[in-house]
């Protein structure tokens, strides 16, 4: 298998594209924290940690090589958050964009959801390429006339300009959050969204940003009998009235809004019986929830732990329908990843665009894909390496011992600096964007 891609186990990627400086000195503020495409796939959004949202927009395909899918050029970038400091509680609020979600589109313009720890903020992204000219009352650069020099009227006319893209804050949803929100997630209605902190869950109207319904409140009396947080949340993509979050002990919690308006009582929950087996002092740490997604069609979602990605059909609570082992080679290494801290690293997980192959991040820049129907797998690597354009990417393998073959890395090569946390596919062509440290790296099916 040569990769895994739209239900085709024949899929073959390559290299597109890079965006970001190649030095090797990475300033914080550059690393990426958040990837996300629009509904459509013409836009590509990424933030980071300087609270910055960079846009992508794919040019129109090229009619001298259809083979060539357009590439991603910046379309336009904005501060969205600035580092604020809580006086109350004297903290710094970073100003690290945690999530960006894009709201379904209704006429020319764009409308995005990013959020930092607190605040979250609707951007308006929209072109302008007329601009008014012949006032009456001002001169063309903005200075009024003199009213006693004015004796005809004209009639104001549009003329057309270069085009400008403008970003423009909508509305800003704050006070809301105690702890730090983690996730986003637009509800199928178009009208309300959901943002989530570490013990509760908040629902908005967009339309209005001074107040917000809470609708998941896991806070105990006493913080001393604190067990679990909130580690993700998800609106489902058709039922307007479903929700799912995810927690730190490994447990899922599907939430139904009409049984009633706090959803404390979940209508299901989604957990594996722990493997007595496989019981280690870090199991309650490997159990915890990083990333939770449901897929396209609704039938399933998708969560992603420390060592794997589990598929859960919503019908079947008492354990997944399908387990992938992103790196089991890396169980072996659980003690010094925890010395690092690595092991609280928080790695996200994405669906195709027809829900057939799911993919996620690993370690030493790697990805793993895994084929739900064809029940296969493979690992391919974001480097500047094999970045020649058009390039296909080799599958890589991990030697978890014994004798290394040719093209295998051993585990104890493997760098753990660099690692692949967030990942985005394309809703309707074999077009994937993966986030290194401070790099973009845009795959796309190899196409004959």
């Amino acid at each position: 298998m040569a990769g895994a891609g739209g239900g085709n186990s024949d899929v073959q990627w390559c290299f597109s594209q890079v965006k970001g400086a190649i030095d090797d000195d990475v300033a914080e503020a550059d690393i990426i924290s958040t990837v996300e495409f629009n509904h459509s796939g013409e836009l590509l959004a990424t933030g980071d940690k300087g609270g910055r949202v960079v846009i992508f927009q794919q040019e129109p395909e090229s009619k001298n090589q259809p083979q060539c899918r357009g590439e991603y050029n910046v379309y336009s970038t904005f501060q969205s958050h600035e580092p604020e400091f809580d006086y109350l509680k004297s903290l710094e609020i970073e100003e690290k964009i945690n999530k960006i979600r894009w709201l379904p589109q209704k006429n020319a313009a764009q409308f995005l959801l990013s959020t930092n720890d607190k605040t979250i903020k609707l951007w308006k992204i929209s072109e302008r390429d007329k601009r008014p000219e012949g006032y009456n009352l001002k001169e063309e650069d903005g200075r009024y006339r003199d009213l006693n020099t004015v004796t005809t009227l004209r009639v104001p006319v549009f003329k057309p300009m270069d085009l400008m893209v403008e970003a423009s804050p909508r509305r800003v949803f704050s006070n809301a959050h105690t702890y730090h929100i983690n996730s986003i997630s637009v509800n199928s209605d178009c009208e309300t969204y959901l943002s989530a902190d570490d013990l509760r869950i908040n629902l908005w109207n967009l339309e209005i940003n001074d107040r917000s319904f809470n609708i998941v409140d896991i806070k105990p009396t006493n913080m001393e009998e604190l067990t679990e947080v909130i580690t993700a949340a998800e609106f489902h993509p058709n039922q307007c009235n479903t929700f799912v979050y995810s927690s730190s002990k490994g447990t899922i919690r599907l939430c139904d809004m009409r049984a009633s308006a706090l959803c404390d009582q979940h209508a299901k929950q989604f957990e594996e019986p722990e493997d007595p087996n496989n019981r280690s002092f870090f199991s309650e740490i490997i159990s915890s929830i990083s990333d939770v997604k449901f897929s396209h069609s609704g039938r399933y979602m998708m969560t992603r732990d420390y060592l794997s990605v589990k598929i859960w059909d919503l019908n079947m609570e008492s354990r997944p329908v399908e387990t992938y082992q992103v790196h089991e080679y890396l169980r072996s290494k659980l003690c010094s990843l925890y010395e690092n801290d690595c092991i609280f690293d928080k790695f996200e997980c994405c669906w195709n665009g027809n829900d057939s192959v799911v993919m996620t991040g690993s370690y030493n820049n790697f990805f793993r894909m895994f084929d739900r129907g064809y029940r296969q797998d493979v690992t391919l690597e974001a480097s500047r390496e094999n970045s020649k354009p058009r390039s296909v990417l080799k599958p890589r393998k991990v030697s978890t011992g014994g004798k290394r073959k040719k093209d295998e890395i051993s585990v104890d090569s493997l760098d753990f600096n660099k690692k692949i946390l967030h990942t985005a596919w394309h809703p309707l062509d074999n077009i994937i964007a993966v986030a290194t440290t401070n790099n973009l790296y845009i795959f796309q099916e190899k196409l004959n």
